[in-house]
């Protein structure tokens, strides 16, 4: 395709490729410690109803002879979280505090009035014993997330579609900008309703960041090294988990620890203005000027000066005349549903971003749950992503992305629901399945997020990517409410967080390849590519393997065979 052309002629695969993508791909690294903060600055910490404030006794009474007189002992042995003797029960203190369980069993009982006290050698604080989120208000931690993830919703949609209007870099600046200064925000919140509005805005900036620096990272490279930097940019974030462990382990108070996550965007605001917009979508949006000025910039940064030179206004015309003369004033979202082949990309690929948003988050947002060290597995959750990242990169090189995305995504509903056969005394197993389950999830993650930059047109690359982004947070939004229903029926979370993804994997293989095909940027393309794909069998090719040097990764081009060679 025409600008396929321009790229290689200013360098398509060096030093500006390098340092650009890089500078992108740092802020992914505190995107994951967003996403993930729930774990440490929600984390539930062991409590139990303080005394009455008007409890005296004994100087010489011990902490854990108080605790006995004033709160009654659950049926697992542990003092009740939300329920207190309504008077000291100093009967308790006779024959070394035993007696009939029968005797404090019929005690008169209350709730936490003067409210609980908190075990914080774990953590020094958290967002639950700041403001008490424990018994009646236990459902405010979930809503907590689900307020985040409707942020990282809207933010999807709107972000997505100004990006296609206004440009990439623009947004991505005031992103940055917006997620250091809501994150300040938020760790400093005097209140639980102003903590969730300042995450809120993190969410919708968080959305921002991320669909805009994919697509400048994938509009500036060749169609050879898609695989490989994309899932390049996934490691950055399986990165991010981990440095996340290791700085909520160094700090304890959640208000520190949310501050320490947001600071690094500030440094990203400053160096975004050294980012260059895609000169692929300028030239769509009709302002070839800007794009030759930025094609000229890249020759430059790659030693190809004199090669930069020779590219003009007319020559940026001729090269994109086909794709500039199919592209209108303007662009809606109602666009991604307007032709059939656009129509059952959007709804198959909503599906899929939805399933493994939905399946992703349900395993990872509540940590607490598997009986284990919380830094520990979050290093775990962590660091599964590599060997699946691996693997489904390896997969989408050779394989094509849609059997990648199938296996994946029916692999991980698999390992899930078939941890509800595990009894919950082994927990061990369930943790190994979960953790597999996970990295098929990850992994899916790294997949869809690559084909659907493949899939969509460069004219409406961010409304579709905002789109689908919105479905995953849907996703993530319906995750947590989902693990309220565990309070009623144990095995239920889990039987709908594999069921969903098994039923979604039906909706991958609907999808059309796109490996080794140049990228749309037309809506045109997209129906015309749609049609060769009901031709063309994905086979192998003649051409020889080309090894590409990024992110200390090594990428094999896996050609194709058409239908029409092969007769």
């Amino acid at each position: 395709m025409g600008f396929a052309d321009l790229l290689e002629q200013v360098g398509s695969t060096g030093r500006f490729q390098v340092v650009h993508t890089l500078l992108l791909c740092l802020p992914v690294l505190m995107m994951a410690s967003h996403n993930l903060l729930q774990n440490f600055v929600a984390g539930v910490p062991p409590h139990f109803c303080s005394a009455h404030t008007n409890f005296s006794a004994s100087t010489r009474m011990s902490a854990a002879e108080k605790l006995h007189i004033t709160v009654p002992i659950d049926a697992n042995g542990s003092p009740e979280k939300c329920r207190r003797y309504e008077s000291p029960q100093w009967h308790l203190l006779a024959n070394n505090g035993s007696t009939d369980p029968e005797v404090w069993e019929q005690a008169a009982l209350r709730g936490c009035d003067d409210g609980w006290t908190y075990d914080e050698r774990e953590r020094s604080s958290s967002i639950i014993s700041e403001w008490h989120l424990v018994c009646s208000l236990r459902s405010l931690k979930s809503m907590g997330q689900t307020v985040y993830m409707g942020g990282v919703l809207v933010g999807a949609g709107v972000f997505g579609a100004l990006a296609d209007h206004f440009g990439r870099r623009v947004l991505l600046t005031m992103c940055y900008l917006l997620m250091a200064v809501s994150g300040t925000c938020a760790a400093f919140s005097p209140s639980f309703s102003l903590f969730c509005l300042f995450r809120f805005m993190c969410g919708m900036a968080l959305s921002g960041v991320g669909l805009n620096s994919f697509s400048l990272i994938v509009e500036w490279i060749p169609t050879r090294v898609r695989t490989v930097v994309g899932t390049g940019t996934g490691y950055f974030y399986t990165m991010g988990q981990l440095i996340l462990a290791l700085v909520a382990y160094f700090i304890r108070d959640w208000r520190w620890l949310t501050f320490a996550v947001s600071l690094p965007f500030y440094v990203a605001f400053l160096y975004s203005w050294w980012l260059l917009e895609s000169s692929r979508w300028l030239a769509l949006k009709h302002k070839p000027e800007q794009a030759v000025k930025n094609l000229r910039a890249v020759a430059r940064y790659n030693g190809r000066r004199a090669d930069g030179k020779k590219i003009d206004v007319e020559v940026v015309q001729s090269s994109m005349k086909k794709e500039m003369s199919g592209c209108k004033s303007s662009y809606t979202s109602l666009d991604l549903f307007r032709t059939p082949t656009m129509r059952k990309m959007t709804v198959c690929l909503s599906a899929v971003w939805f399933s493994t948003s939905f399946g992703y988050y349900g395993l990872s947002m509540d940590l607490q749950k598997f009986g284990v060290d919380i830094y520990l597995i979050q290093v775990i959750f962590g660091a599964v992503d590599f060997p699946a990242k691996v693997i489904i990169n390896i997969t989408m090189s050779y394989c094509g992305r849609r059997l990648s995305q199938c296996g994946g995504i029916v692999l991980a509903g698999i390992t899930i629901l078939s941890n509800l056969f595990v009894p919950y005394d082994k927990q061990m197993l369930r943790t190994c399945l979960a953790v597999i389950g996970k990295g098929c999830l990850a992994a899916s993650f790294n997949c869809c997020f690559l084909w659907s930059g493949e899939l969509y047109p460069t004219i409406l690359r961010q409304s579709g990517l905002g789109w689908v982004s919105m479905m995953a947070r849907l996703g993530a939004m319906a995750a947590p409410l989902v693990l309220l229903l565990g309070e009623y029926v144990t095995w239920l979370p889990g039987f709908v967080f594999g069921l969903v993804p098994l039923v979604s994997g039906i909706a991958a293989l609907l999808l059309p390849e796109t490996l080794n095909t140049p990228l749309p940027d037309t809506i045109q393309d997209v129906e015309d590519s749609n049609a060769d794909n009901n031709l063309d069998i994905p086979m192998v090719d003649r051409s020889t393997p080309q090894i590409i040097l990024f992110f200390g990764l090594c990428h094999l081009r896996v050609p194709r065979l058409s239908l029409r060679q092969a007769l």
